[in-house]
């Protein structure tokens, strides 16, 4: 028998949740009967698979030693030494700047120099996280951002604040702009755009479809803002307002008006953007807002702040641009 002490990063979650996370090796369908036949017990007594759990709930889990173990977690950020460019950060969460050319997580590749990981390096070499000592929570991602697409990346350093972040940012209610170079003037200066898209997995890539395309089930809504900022020699500096989160959705959408983004190979054409020697596309996701509606969170305190970074790089080749 092993006796489990729920704590403050695992209060809250639902028993079943919290047994797969933490319990990989007991499979689902086991797991169900064994609640059934009170093998798990929370409190010593009777539970179900949907109980939420509270900060020191014990559970007492009579099993078989194998079904107990752990495989040995992802050692790749006692390795690292953490490079982050943190925008702000609290008890809670922390905004990062992520710089283009960093993946999020660990890509296809097995890529292990992500941000996810410096960010557990910070945080366990501040103390602030140990791994040992958690049952189910580590340190992760609210929101991500292209490999070669800068810009600030949410993570959360409790569970709670991860369940509050991915609810409001499921609510539109945090507010994301981005900055982008696009080939061309878009006309209007600024406006709507609402469009549905279609992914093509095999390929990662989005195309806008209209008509009776646009009824595929798998077609999403896309909808976002742009204002135009600045032109110079035929290049816009507009800024983005996304309202709903789809792959690609700025760079596909304004591709599909003539716009296309300075640098960006899969979208736009690359002769004319080896005159500006963009390597990736411009876009940088460079403003956030919290825009908190609702019952109270832990999180309250940040709504109404707005958080921006230092710089965006491919500004400076911007402003070098004639303005004729």
């Amino acid at each position: 028998m092993k006796e489990i002490v729920i704590g403050p990063n695992d209060g809250g979650q639902r028993l079943d949740k919290f047994l797969q996370k933490s319990l990989p090796a007991l499979p689902p369908a086991l797991m169900h009967k064994y609640i059934r036949l009170k093998r798990v017990k929370r409190n010593g007594k009777r539970t179900h698979p949907g109980e939420k759990l509270e900060t020191g709930d014990i559970l007492s889990l009579y099993l078989n030693d194998e079904l107990l173990e752990r495989p040995a977690a992802d050692q790749m950020f006692r390795r690292i030494r953490p490079n982050l460019q943190i925008v702000y950060e609290d008890d809670q969460i922390l905004l990062c700047d992520k710089r283009p050319g960093m993946v999020v997580h660990e890509d296809d590749e097995g890529a292990s120099d992500t941000l996810i990981n410096h960010i557990k390096a910070y945080l366990y070499q501040k103390g602030q996280w140990d791994p040992d000592q958690e049952q189910s929570f580590a340190p992760a991602l609210c929101n991500r951002i292209d490999r070669y697409t800068g810009g600030i990346v949410m993570a959360a350093k409790t569970a709670e604040a991860l369940r509050v972040l991915n609810e409001k940012i499921r609510l539109r209610q945090v507010q994301k702009y981005y900055l982008c170079l696009v080939h061309g003037v878009p006309s209007p200066k600024e406006a709507i755009l609402s469009d549905r898209l279609l992914k093509d997995g095999d390929k990662n890539a989005v195309r806008v479809v209209r008509g009776a395309a646009s009824r595929d089930k798998n077609a999403r809504e896309a909808s976002m803002r742009y204002q135009v900022l600045q032109s110079r020699s035929g290049v816009s500096l507009l800024e983005c307002q996304l309202f709903t989160g789809r792959t690609h959705q700025i760079r596909v959408q304004l591709a599909s008006r003539g716009w296309p983004l300075l640098g960006d190979a899969k979208y736009g054409v690359n002769a004319r953007n080896k005159a500006f020697g963009m390597t990736h596309q411009a876009l940088y996701s460079y403003k956030l807002r919290f825009a908190f509606q609702g019952e109270p969170t832990c999180l309250d305190y940040l709504n109404g702040r707005t958080f921006q970074v230092k710089d965006t790089p491919f500004l400076e080749l911007f402003y070098r641009l004639p303005k004729a």
